[in-house]
């Protein structure tokens, strides 16, 4: 016979699997909320007519290197403020603090079109002042979304 210490022990052993299973899913829904928010918040940077007039300056001026960059635009600042853009979003890519998935749904082609007119600069800036560190995580980006674009 099951007596009432027994039932009471099996029922407060079920509310606390019933807890846990419910902070689990909980977890996971506010994990996609927080990665949600991100992704906005992203695309409303993005998006915006400043970061946009910023990148638009970014992909239509030419120059050889950064010194003739400097010298017919008097400030490298756009290039600085888009590489460092896309250079939080290969952190957080990196980290695994945002998926593959979202950033190839939204930034795919800007991604590509920007790495690839700021290569040569950065690649260049890179040497000249021994830091090879300087967009690495942009770069890191852009070569993940390359490969992700061959498994397609």
């Amino acid at each position: 016979m099951v007596g009432i210490t027994e039932i009471s022990a099996m029922v407060a052993a079920a509310g606390v699997l019933v807890g846990v299973v419910y902070y689990v899913l909980d977890m996971r829904n506010q994990t996609k909320i927080r990665q949600t928010d991100l992704v906005m918040r992203l695309y409303s940077q993005f998006n915006s007519l400043e970061f946009q007039k910023t990148w638009e300056q970014v992909l239509t001026r030419e120059a050889k290197d950064y010194d003739d960059y400097r010298r017919k635009y008097g400030s490298y600042a756009e290039v600085t403020a888009v590489g460092m853009f896309f250079e939080g979003i290969g952190i957080l890519l990196k980290r695994k603090l945002i998926g593959i998935e979202l950033v190839d749904d939204m930034f795919t082609t800007p991604i590509k079109w920007t790495w690839e007119k700021m290569k040569d600069t950065t690649l260049e800036l890179r040497k000249t002042r021994n830091q090879p560190e300087i967009l690495e995580w942009f770069e890191y980006l852009y070569n993940e979304m390359q490969r992700r674009e061959q498994r397609k």
